[in-house]
């Protein structure tokens, strides 16, 4: 089993930024972030491969938030710049130690951080 420690999430003026941090307590294949805004679905922002360090990102957010890890590759980290309101919700890394197709989709994560919460002022 691994689990996953989330932190840095909080209060930020829109055009602001935000890093989030995903401790993990395991070696696993990919490492991904979603998000769920009150009344939504749960939606992909992006995944990273811990081998290739390889990256891939929700439209909405493409040029605006990255994807890394560290030199360990136990920790991911997601810069989020140029928060806009529409940001706001509980982001959630999300872990996999297999491969699922392009792993966009909740379901192929078998490992889940506790959330924390982005809030984005207008």
């Amino acid at each position: 089993q691994v689990q996953l420690v989330e932190s840095g999430g909080g209060l930020v003026q829109a055009g602001g930024s935000l890093r989030l941090s995903c401790a993990a307590s395991g070696r696993t294949s990919h490492m991904g972030w979603f998000r769920q805004a009150p009344g939504k679905e749960r939606e992909f922002v992006g995944v990273i491969r811990w081998s290739a360090g390889n990256t891939l990102y929700a439209d909405s957010v493409k040029g605006r938030f990255t994807i890394s890890r560290d030199n360990a590759e136990n920790t991911v980290y997601l810069q989020m710049n140029s928060l806009k309101p529409e940001d706001t919700a509980v982001y959630y890394c999300a872990a996999s130690k297999i491969t699922i197709g392009i792993m966009t989709s909740p379901a192929t994560y078998e490992y889940w951080g506790q959330g924390t919460q982005v809030t984005v002022s207008s």
